[in-house]
């Protein structure tokens, strides 16, 4: 309606509106008598406009969804050209041909979970839009992996079973971000990692690439506390060789002492 606006109104006529129409979509003009019906005028509109005009006035009628199914049996319906923005999905509805009805729905990893798929949708419904500008996509990526650590860890690891590599890329480079600068300490207890490292390998010497001057004290620090280590080892090993009781019988011993 927005492209076909009435020239001049008039009294109906015959059962029609004698209203004559102009289409002015981009510079082309034409002219609908009375009798031309307005189905006509609406698909002939839609005839000449662009794919991406013609996603945002889509009508609910015309869209297809897809259905999908979390490991938790949690099932939801999703617009297909948003559920096709990722690899894994597509190539299930194309060679597979699942996800047509709620009994045939795509079964999704067990790394997917509601949460994690809700996400992902939010992200593919943006990017599957053409049009957006780089700095649209830029804005909106940077406010997209604002989440708490354990979320995008769960976001990571669901994007990559659905192959959706664009998104992987962006929310490891927000965990590297994260992780940037902190001792294995820090990041045991950014992720709450088990700290299951020996005093050893705590103080295994660290990469020095560039020549950092710090990172060279520091394993110069951990080599002095390696060799602490295992010099005390040393003598926990001697003090448990002088501690072993001799466990022979009394018979033994006194065969022992005689000579048999």
């Amino acid at each position: 309606a927005a492209l076909l606006r009435p020239l001049a109104p008039a009294p109906r006529v015959a059962g029609h509106w004698s209203t004559r129409w102009r289409n002015t979509y981009k510079g082309v003009t034409c002219k609908f008598s009375a009798a031309s019906s307005f189905s006509h005028i609406f698909f002939l509109a839609l005839a000449r406009m662009s794919e991406s005009e013609l996603s945002v006035i889509k009508p609910e009628s015309l869209k297809t969804y897809i259905w999908l199914q979390c490991f938790d049996g949690s099932i939801q319906q999703v617009e297909e050209e948003v559920a096709m923005f990722c690899p894994m999905i597509c190539r299930e509805i194309v060679k597979n041909g699942t996800g047509s009805s709620k009994n045939h729905a795509i079964a999704l990893p067990e790394r997917v979970n509601p949460s994690s798929l809700s996400l992902i949708l939010d992200y593919c419904r943006f990017h599957q839009v053409p049009g957006r500008s780089n700095k649209e996509r830029k804005s909106f990526d940077e406010k997209f992996v604002r989440i708490d650590t354990e979320k995008l860890c769960e976001l990571t690891s669901a994007a990559d079973s659905l192959q959706l590599k664009p998104l992987v890329d962006l929310t490891s480079r927000a965990l590297a971000r994260i992780i940037e600068g902190k001792t294995p300490e820090e990041i045991r207890d950014i992720f709450h990692l088990p700290d299951d490292l020996t005093e050893e390998e705590k103080l295994e010497p660290l990469k020095n690439i560039n020549d950092d001057p710090r990172i060279r004290l520091l394993n110069r620090l951990y080599a002095k506390k390696r060799k602490e280590l295992q010099e005390r080892q040393k003598l926990k090993d001697i003090q448990v060789q002088q501690e072993q009781k001799d466990e022979r019988s009394l018979d033994e011993l006194l065969c022992f002492i005689n000579g048999d």
